[in-house]
């Protein structure tokens, strides 16, 4: 009978791996690419407009933001809300999981600012 547990735990241990390669690759498959991550940045501030999403947004063409929104939208990140006035006013958000990326954000402007100072430091020396 402890052979059969022994066996469990380690096909345990062997999923474990896997797990967390399939969380990494869905992570980076939602917020992948050049735009992704500046426009979650842009709305941690708060709801935003599209012109004003564009404007925080250096050099993004309004094809990319509006492509890159609608796959936010579809992977539950960004939330689209249309008020019915004239003229149409359309407002993003984060959603709550769109939300919590900011504990992925703040790690990575930390290790890019202590990575830049790094290899500054070494360019000097």
């Amino acid at each position: 009978m402890s052979d059969f547990k022994e066996l469990v735990e380690e096909e345990k241990l062997k999923q474990c791996p896997r797990q967390y390669i399939l969380a990494l690759t869905d992570t980076l498959h939602v917020i992948s690419g050049k735009w992704k991550l500046p426009i979650i940045a842009s709305l941690l501030y708060g709801r935003s407009r599209f012109k004003d999403l564009q404007e925080n947004i250096e050099k993004i063409t309004p094809r990319m933001l509006s492509k890159e929104l609608k796959e936010l939208e579809i992977n539950g990140i960004v939330q689209r809300k249309v008020f019915d006035k004239t003229p149409v006013l359309i407002e993003y958000a984060l959603t709550d999981s769109g939300k919590r990326l900011i504990n992925v954000v703040d790690t990575m402007l930390d290790w890019g600012l202590a990575h830049r100072n790094e290899v500054i430091q070494q360019d000097r020396t």
